[in-house]
């Protein structure tokens, strides 16, 4: 089983301001020696760790774990994808088979960001350079997204946390909304999701897996289990469950599928879109 998306930090309360005062069980270290018993206990062999923090300081911390923790099967970094010397930036990291794609907190970008030309031009440049693309949007995010997927056919891009639908909140049609704007994502071949990052999108303190299986059933029908990881989000998902839940609301999913759809989405998919 591959845990294909958690975080490693030390809390600097400058640094990470997003953790805010809703979040204090977050303000704290978080380190590998914290998450490799939980991924014992859990049958977890492997995880990727994925930046947190948009700096190139963070890219190598993050390389620095995985050589020196076997568990840290592989690095979702952070680069400055408009920078004019991006190939240049790139070329530092060509050393290390730690590091297999790249993320930018496009969740936290004003409307337009993702779709600047230079921005489109660094994605390209990650795809020529053999590199995978973490998508962080928001639901609201997804009409952006999909503008900016159609041109590049060529990178492999997994949508982080399902989009993040706004599970406390949804209503009625908002479900519908969401499924549809998924669907249109799902017709573009060189995209995969992540199941992660439900719990927090949902009421932290009463979710249930009734609430969230309707979401995954959105994702494996519109992406199939081909296309398919699972992602704890380990530490921010302990701002509503355990590591132990999270791993378990998973597997419970999971056992309505055949073996073969079960293996990919625990970890199959995972090594193979990672090349782990």
């Amino acid at each position: 089983m591959i845990d294909a998306h958690q975080h490693f930090w030390k809390f600097d309360p400058v640094r990470d301001s997003w953790i805010d005062d809703s979040m204090q069980v977050l303000k704290r270290d978080f380190m590998p020696e914290d998450l490799h018993p939980l991924m014992v206990e859990n049958g977890v062999e492997g995880c990727v760790a994925v930046q947190a923090d948009q700096s190139l300081t963070e890219t190598k911390f993050l390389l620095d774990l995985a050589e020196k923790h076997a568990f840290v099967s592989g690095v979702v970094g952070w680069v400055d994808l408009m920078s004019r010397d991006l190939a240049g930036t790139l070329d530092i990291f060509t050393t290390s088979s730690y590091l297999k794609g790249f993320r930018h907190i496009l969740q936290a970008e004003n409307e337009g960001f993702m779709l600047q030309p230079s921005f489109i031009q660094g994605l390209k440049t990650l795809s020529t350079s053999g590199y995978t693309y973490d998508l962080l949007i928001y639901e609201n995010q997804l009409d952006e997204a999909l503008r900016l997927v159609r041109q590049l056919p060529d990178l492999p891009v997994v949508v982080d946390h399902l989009a993040k639908p706004a599970i406390a909140h949804h209503q009625g049609e908002d479900l519908h909304h969401w499924k549809a704007k998924m669907k249109a994502m799902a017709t573009h071949e060189n995209v995969m999701v992540k199941l992660s990052g439900m719990v927090t999108e949902a009421n932290w303190t009463n979710w249930t897996y009734e609430q969230l299986k309707p979401y995954m059933e959105v994702v494996l029908d519109c992406f199939s289990p081909e296309r398919v990881m699972f992602g704890s989000d380990w530490p921010v998902c302990t701002l509503a469950a355990s590591y132990h839940q999270v791993v378990e609301h998973i597997k419970r999913f999971c056992q309505e599928l055949s073996d073969t759809e079960s293996a990919q989405i625990l970890g199959l998919n995972a090594k193979k879109f990672y090349n782990l």
